[in-house]
């Protein structure tokens, strides 16, 4: 019997998933609102199953990078850089060897802000992989192989509206330090002003639109959407409502909503508060273990891919690199 056949059938499957990871691209997780509970064991079935599918992704597909999008330690953040809730809810959750070693960026959510966000911050001398440099800062990558270039912004949407109460799914009304607000949007302008780059990123707790709980931000919706579009931003990442959403407005801007990291919420109370045609893809289903995105940025395109913790992929969208100016 002739197995050659076979065996070359073989060595294409074998080099497929090879050949995929060696094609220039970078590749990362967006996850938010993953910050387990305040009592033993201190995480949820979620967060654990999440954790899982996420190490499962990374070791299949590879990452660069995980973004959290906020919420990081429910329900009133942490206390101080020492605080037990960074083991018990971060180390020991996200323990698989394939994440040992892939950074994290880090910013704010408003439950964060119910402790101490520069204990946050100064975790990131502590652990290897937390990287939380500042409240808003800028990250900038390659695409390895290329010229392609990637800037991130990462946001305190809280210190820009304010915070608010995420289970009475309130409005935040106010910044407390209306100063801090106008400085960050105003570096903000300007970095998106001067940003050369291929694919340009911003990120935040809040959600410019949502059709879930709690909804379009109006505060976002009147201060940062405009800027999204004058500059030509690829996509705005955010998490806040506990589900995955994906929303794409008239100007191309990508809007990707990962929120389902610890709880699932399948509320669509806000559906008529958002234009039209924007909403591509929802998913809030009760009985799931939640989800996150994983992004793939290549010289053409960015992909963004909707993984369920269960390891069901759920949709894949795709956005254009920026035109050179």
């Amino acid at each position: 019997m002739d197995t050659r056949p076979a065996l070359l059938v073989l060595q294409a499957l074998l080099l497929l998933p090879v050949a995929d990871s060696a094609a220039p691209a970078l590749r990362f997780v967006a996850v938010g609102d993953w910050g387990g509970v305040p009592n033993a064991p201190f995480h949820t079935a979620r967060e654990m199953a999440n954790a899982k599918e996420i190490a499962r992704t990374v070791q299949i597909l590879g990452a660069d990078f995980i973004l959290s999008l906020g919420d990081n330690f429910y329900f009133t953040g942490v206390q101080d850089a020492n605080d037990k809730r960074f083991q018990e809810t971060f180390e020991d959750v996200f323990s698989d060897r394939s994440l040992r070693n892939v950074p994290w960026y880090v910013l704010a959510g408003n439950h964060d802000h119910l402790g101490n966000v520069s204990a946050q911050i100064a975790y990131s001398k502590i652990s290897k992989r937390w990287n939380f440099p500042s409240p808003f800062y800028r990250l900038r990558f390659k695409i390895p192989r290329t010229n392609v270039s990637v800037a991130i912004f990462m946001l305190d949407t809280v210190t820009i509206c304010g915070n608010s109460d995420d289970f009475l799914s309130r409005q935040p009304e106010r910044p407390r330090d209306l100063d801090l607000a106008r400085t960050q949007l105003s570096w903000l302008k300007k970095q998106l002003a001067a940003a050369k780059e291929d694919y340009v990123l911003v990120a935040g707790h809040y959600p410019v639109w949502s059709i879930a709980e709690h909804g379009p931000t109006r505060c976002l919706v009147k201060q940062l959407r405009p800027l999204l579009a004058t500059y030509g931003v690829t996509a705005y990442l955010c998490g806040h409502d506990h589900n995955l959403q994906y929303l794409q407005d008239e100007n191309g801007v990508g809007y990707v909503l990962s929120g389902a990291g610890n709880f699932m919420d399948p509320s669509k109370r806000h559906q008529r508060k958002v234009p039209n045609g924007y909403l591509r893809f929802h998913y809030g289903a009760e009985d799931s273990l939640g989800g996150f995105a994983y992004v793939e940025m290549s010289p053409k395109e960015m992909s963004v891919t909707y993984i369920e913790a269960s390891g069901k992929s759920l949709f894949k969208t795709s956005l254009p690199r920026r035109p050179r100016p």
